[in-house]
């Protein structure tokens, strides 16, 4: 039960932490929140790649053989893939956003399974380690602290008020606690299904850096300043390694 308490605390630091430094943003003024909100993505990118394949790829290659793992991590990719054509995941991660016409239910719903992937994520790292489970929860919420303002904008545009925004986003960030409890009701029923989990886990973190943030960052489109970029994805990496240190 220690565990379980666990993961759902850095369940609630990965979605809800995300959210409340995002109602901070939100009640910023633009200039602001439009320098802030993209170095926050740059150091997302670095969480994300630093947790996918310096904690969570190596740990399911300890119990499983390189070909299923990595069986197992393009799975994932290519799921992924799919549910982002189905438009259950979704990013966005400024005010201007191409998804402002769908339907407010759509967004709510693809940001709830979103929420509820990160949330088993989270719950799956912390029961091979706690240290690998607050660096998921970190690069977690790294990646919905700018997500959430653009969800937040997404409604905004849709006549929805702030306070009704924040809500709405609150609410759906809920989705990340029944994560938990699916994956460690399934971990603890079925052990031997936590690498399988992890590699496909390390596929969603992976997915998210490489085919959402850094072909913006690339583009220019959210940070054109290179030498920052850099600088702020290795921060994020190196914050992975030294919490691997520091609490491992």
């Amino acid at each position: 039960m220690s565990l379980l308490a666990t993961a759902l605390g850095l369940s609630l630091l990965g979605s809800c932490g995300g959210f409340v430094v995002a109602v901070l943003l939100v009640l910023t003024t633009d200039g602001l929140r439009a320098r802030l909100v993209p170095w926050l993505l740059s150091y997302a990118v670095g969480a994300l790649l630093g947790v996918a394949l310096l904690a969570l790829l190596p740990e399911a290659l300890e119990s499983l053989p390189p070909v299923s793992a990595l069986a197992t991590l393009l799975f994932g990719i290519l799921t992924f893939f799919v549910l982002e054509k189905l438009v259950l995941l979704r990013h966005c991660h400024t005010d201007e956003c191409s998804v402002h016409g769908a339907t407010v239910p759509l967004v709510l719903i693809g940001d709830a399974f979103h929420n509820f992937i990160d949330g088993a994520i989270i719950c799956a790292a912390v029961m091979t380690s706690i240290p690998l489970g607050v660096n998921t929860a970190i690069a977690v919420a790294a990646h919905e602290i700018p997500q959430e303002v653009g969800d937040v904008a997404i409604l905004l545009a849709a006549g929805y008020s702030r306070g009704g925004a924040l809500m709405l986003n609150l609410v759906s960030g809920g989705a990340g606690l029944l994560g938990v409890l699916v994956a460690y009701v399934a971990v603890g029923a079925l052990p031997g299904v936590r690498p399988f989990i992890l590699a496909f886990s390390s596929a969603s973190l992976l997915y998210i850096a490489m085919s959402d943030l850094i072909p913006d960052l690339h583009r220019g489109q959210i940070d054109a300043n290179a030498v920052r970029q850099v600088i702020l994805i290795a921060a994020g990496i190196l914050t992975v390694v030294a919490f691997e240190h520091v609490i491992g």
